[in-house]
């Protein structure tokens, strides 16, 4: 079994593009699955998923784990956002929405 060196959170495009790098024969039943739903639900490739992963934790103060999920769901309302960004349990001023909103536009 192969030691755990890292843990990092990554989003579905990255998730797709190394799943992609494999040949898809000799994934087991669970890598396939995994693969067939971040191809089908990854909305944008994974340098722009890594850039405006980035973007969002230096410029929003947002968490790796905050980033993730705003890049995996890429909301593109104020209402939208802040269904979820309200399980976070923490205030997040309405300047910092709207500059993820802009974030999202400039790199999705």
């Amino acid at each position: 079994m192969e030691e755990v060196v890292k843990k990092k959170m990554i989003s579905l495009p990255e998730v797709k593009e190394i799943l992609s790098k494999g040949d898809t024969e000799s994934m087991d039943q669970i890598q396939r699955w995994t693969h067939d739903y971040v191809s089908k639900f990854s909305k944008i490739d994974a340098k722009a998923a890594k850039k405006m992963k980035q973007e969002l934790m230096k410029q929003c103060n947002l968490t790796e784990e905050e980033a993730v999920e705003i890049v995996n769901i890429l909301p593109r309302s104020l209402p939208e956002l802040r269904s979820f960004t309200f399980g976070w349990k923490k205030l997040i001023l309405s300047e910092t929405l709207e500059k993820i909103l802009k974030i999202i536009d400039e790199n999705a």
